[in-house]
């Protein structure tokens, strides 16, 4: 931005705020008339597109400490600070003409005081004055602090939940950005609770015309009821009951968004035994996931007299036999 601009631009009433306003009530001011004016709430209109970025110029230097202290002492000049050359009649000089003294501007010689104070606080936070450092005419950041490219608009940081099947599978869904912009998010199929998805061009404006900055999204994903993720494969806990696993069975095992699968429960599985569904987890484009039932064997908790008589037969049958033994021998060790 040129200094001259700094003159005659009234960035506090273009906000609608006081020039005591607070960093938090001009945050708060700024965003409710940006959702108003942004362009995607007003396409094609060019006087909300012209309104907008008058309002991103004038947060961008207020929303600043060290801009704001400076653009406060140059409208401080500009509401009745003069220069006066030495000797002279005390007749106003113009912004140029100060800045020419100083820097020899067009072979004039004559030095200049400033009568009325803030030119030393501006001067001092161009130059770095009490060891503050930083600033400068050469700042590459554009506008009056620089005569660089154009500020790129700064990073958003944001998070969403989702559902355990827009996870696996993906899906497109709407979210709304800080300052009230409606955007589309695709999520991908497979990713991860946790994982962040960089939108590019959706954070912060630029202030003077560059490029809008990115929104860093963070995924939470809902635990499923059911089913849990390990990579691509997913793991279901399969119940069967205590003579299904002792002589075998054909069970029914449920899949992700789809129709059952029959599984083969072969003779004597114990609980924990694994079996595995060929291509019916996760599918991404990177590859794609199985199905991992785990066999859990279901004790009753209830039994008839009669089944209660049977069993203790039934166990009377069995070899006298302790599957325990060897855990306790390999213990000892």
């Amino acid at each position: 931005m040129a200094s001259q601009d700094w003159f005659d631009k009234d960035f506090y009433k273009v906000l609608g705020v006081s020039k005591d306003v607070t960093p938090a009530e001009m945050k708060k001011a700024y965003r409710k008339l940006a959702r108003k004016y942004h362009p995607d709430s007003n396409p094609g209109n060019s006087a909300t597109e012209a309104k907008f970025k008058e309002l991103s110029e004038a947060n961008s230097v207020l929303s600043d400490p060290e801009q704001r202290k400076e653009y406060d002492a140059v409208r401080a000049m500009g509401s009745g600070a003069r220069f006066a050359a030495p000797g002279g009649r005390g007749q106003a000089g113009g912004f140029e003409d100060a800045f020419g003294g100083m820097f020899g501007g067009g072979g004039r010689q004559q030095s200049y005081t400033f009568e009325q104070g803030g030119f030393d606080d501006f001067l001092g936070g161009r130059f770095g004055r009490g060891g503050q450092g930083g600033g400068g005419f050469g700042n590459p950041t554009g506008g009056f602090r620089g005569s660089g490219a154009p500020t790129r608009g700064h990073d958003l940081v944001a998070t969403t939940t989702i559902d355990f099947i827009t996870a696996t599978q993906g899906d497109q869904i709407s979210l709304q950005t800080h300052d009230g912009r409606p955007i589309k998010v695709k999520i991908p199929a497979g990713v991860a609770d946790g994982q962040k998805i960089r939108l590019r061009g959706k954070g912060q404006p630029s202030p003077d015309g560059g490029e809008s900055g990115d929104i860093v999204l963070t995924i939470t994903v809902r635990k499923h009821p059911v089913f849990e993720r390990e990579g691509l494969n997913l793991r279901v806990h399969v119940p069967v009951t205590f003579v299904e696993a002792t002589l075998g069975a054909t069970i029914e095992v449920p899949t992700l968004g789809g129709t059952p699968v029959k599984l083969r429960v072969a003779p004597g599985t114990p609980s924990g035994r694994v079996l595995r569904v060929k291509g019916r987890g996760v599918v991404t484009t990177k590859g794609t996931g199985d199905l991992l039932a785990e066999v859990q064997v279901a004790v009753p908790s209830h039994l008839s007299k009669d089944a209660e008589d049977k069993l203790k037969a039934f166990a009377e049958a069995l070899p006298q036999e302790n599957p325990r033994d060897e855990v306790i021998a390999r213990a000892k060790g």
